[in-house]
Formats: C-alpha cells, structure tokens, sequence
C-alpha cells in the first residue's frame, strides 16, 4: 500500500494542490494529514474541502484547535495569533464543524500518527535527539508520523542504541524495518527548512520505506491571497524563502 503523508497546510490552497496532484501521480491508496489545516495562509475553506474530499485520515493540529477556541492562543507569536483570529471570524460552519470532530493523534495500519508528537500530540516540537528519544520511550507502535515542527526530518534507533535524526531532503528515502521511527514529512504550507517548495512523504508499506517529497507550487497566489486578506505582511513573505 503507498499512503501519502502530509501535515501543515496552513490555509495554503496553491501548495496543497501542487502536493495533491503529486500525490495522484504517484498512485498512492490513501492520504493522511496529520492536521493543522488552517492558521497563517488565506484560504482555510478551500484546504478543508480539500482535506474533506481527499484525506482518508486527518488530525487536529494546534492552530485547528485554537481557531476553534478548544486552546488558548495567547503563546502564539504574533503573526500566528491574528492569523488565527481572522481564520475563525472567516470559516464557515462546514469548515468549523469538519475541524471540530477531529482527533490530535490516532493509529492507522499499524502507524502512530500525531499532530506534534507521542509525548503531546497537540504542543511538542521534537527537533533534537534528546526529546525524540522521550518520545520513542513513550510511543507504542514503531513507525510514528508526526508534523508541527515545519522541518522534514527523522529520528531512529535500534537496540536500546542512542537515537540518531537527520533533516531531510527531496528524494532521501530510508528503510523501516527493525528500527523504531519518527518521522516528519515536512510542511505543505510554511516549510521552515529553507526548501520553499511544499513537503510530502511517500510511505509504501509493502516496501517498508519511507521517501520525502517536494513540489513547487505558485508561491505568489498564496502570497496575494495573504495580502488580499489583510494578515501580516511577514506571512506572504517568508513562504519564498522557506522559512
């Protein structure tokens, strides 16, 4: 089975379907979001017909639950944090409805999924050895897909051996077995790994391995959506720059 991996959409339409379209091409069974479908981008409704039609599975992300209300949003910086204000006065009930049934972490095909992480589903940010080694102690399964951070990357070990990460680029692929795994796809609507272009993760399950994916998408309609909507200007910008 290939199951394509995505999280961090962020309200950003243009980059979610560029990921979409890739995703089709490559024939993969099933689409999972590990969640925050809004927050920071201009189009949230769009990004949640677009997780509703097309996502088998899809999470709660922090930003989805503080649009909601369901958590505080006042240590959001501050972009963040108007960019979630204006998102639940924009919705539509639809899109409050689709957000408010979902979990912040679940369990598919024998994979651990959370928004943030094993530890805290809906806050951590597993970024360094030391924290995803917390989190493998507490994780149940071996294979744990996890997002929030913004950053494609991974962290394994094997045999009570120290954990070791690693960033991750297009097309870097790893081998599952006999390891237990984190594993972030990177985000589809604000990469902060210096790489603009909207991250994904292949997940062939027949296979047993793991490949990290990127596509260009129109940077510039998302930037014009951010602006049109009057959010902060620092929101449009950083998208060309991957930050």
């Amino acid at each position: 089975m290939l199951i394509a991996v995505v999280t961090d959409i962020h309200g950003n339409r243009p980059a979610f379907e560029a990921v979409l379209a890739a995703v089709g091409e490559a024939g993969a069974d099933e689409l999972w979001c590990l969640g925050d479908l809004v927050g920071y981008g201009a189009e949230p409704d769009a990004c949640v017909q677009l997780a509703a039609e097309h996502a088998d599975v899809c999470l709660a992300g922090n930003h989805d639950l503080g649009v909601l209300g369901s958590i505080s949003i006042e240590d959001f910086s501050t972009g963040a944090r108007l960019a979630a204000e204006w998102t639940a006065t924009t919705i539509t009930d639809a899109t409050r409805d689709y957000l408010g049934a979902l979990p912040s972490a679940g369990e598919r095909h024998g994979v651990g999924l959370f928004h943030a992480s094993p530890r805290d589903p809906v806050w951590e940010y597993v970024l360094d050895t030391a924290t995803a080694q917390a989190c493998l102690d507490v994780a149940t399964l071996a294979v744990n897909l996890i997002g929030h951070s913004h950053v494609a990357l991974s962290f394994d070990r094997s045999g009570g051996q120290p954990v070791s990460g690693a960033p991750r680029g297009e097309g870097d692929a790893v081998e599952l077995a006999g390891r237990e795994w984190l594993v972030n796809p990177g985000a589809v609507g604000q990469p902060r790994d210096g790489d603009p272009r909207a991250a994904w993760l292949l997940l062939d399950q027949d296979a047993g391995t793991a490949r990290w994916c990127r596509e260009a998408y129109d940077v510039a309609a998302a930037q014009r959506a951010i602006r049109e909507a009057r959010l902060p200007d620092v929101l449009a910008e950083r998208l060309q720059y991957g930050q």
